[in-house]
């Protein structure tokens, strides 16, 4: 089956936090606004059928974001993963050539939340909003960031890269059933979590101001 890809069209944003097993959430929100010079702003798309945060509150575009989308496929391409110390299994379907995933830095993101098992439990698609998240600072669960940006023997994810993961659950949400509401859990204790992962680059748009300096929307 061929892998099934969605476009980011701009939609509204929401922010990503990790879970803290609770069955009451907490949302959260942030904003900044700058002006970024052409030369030090780059569109980074990650696509990763994966993991899938609960605790959203509605935000803008961030103009500094690094764009990250999503994707799931109907069929998960064959490779034999590579497991690190920390249990985290990972492979590359392919390697890319491009920039590293960026360290500290926002992201925005569409993203499809799936079981070992293939069945998807969340999806910014279904919603038709994307997401916005920092990788590398505790704002997602530890095996994302572990298998993006690397580290303790995984190789950070390169643009045009793609790769497949899996989490176990102290790298996922934990012994603790998560995503509950009403007393109804989407994630059950000790899920593991796999993902298929593609980064892709797309250049910026470019824009003019009223004082005709080069800005990224």
């Amino acid at each position: 089956m061929a892998v099934s890809s969605l476009s980011f069209a701009s939609p509204k944003l929401q922010i990503l936090q990790a879970f803290t097993p609770n069955p009451t959430f907490k949302a959260s929100s942030s904003h900044q606004s700058t002006t970024p010079s052409i030369n030090k702003k780059q569109i980074f798309q990650v696509g990763v059928g994966i993991l899938a945060a609960s605790i959203v509150a509605s935000a803008p575009l961030n103009a500094d974001a690094t764009r990250i989308e999503y994707y799931a496929t109907t069929a998960e391409p064959t490779c034999e993963f590579n497991y690190v110390r920390s249990g985290l299994g990972y492979c590359d379907i392919a390697v890319g050539s491009g920039q590293e995933a960026p360290y500290n830095q926002l992201v925005n993101i569409h993203y499809t939340a799936r079981f070992a098992d293939g069945i998807v439990f969340d999806s910014s698609y279904k919603r038709g909003r994307a997401l916005t998240m920092r990788l590398g600072m505790g704002k997602v669960i530890k095996g994302l960031d572990q298998g993006i940006l690397g580290g303790e023997g995984v190789p950070p994810m390169h643009v045009g890269g793609n790769r497949k993961l899996q989490i176990p659950p102290h790298l996922a949400y934990g012994p603790e059933p998560a995503g509950c509401f009403s007393g109804d859990c989407n994630i059950p204790g000790n899920a593991t979590l796999k993902s298929e992962a593609q980064a892709q680059l797309d250049p910026p748009r470019i824009r003019l101001n009223e004082d005709r300096e080069v800005t990224v929307p």
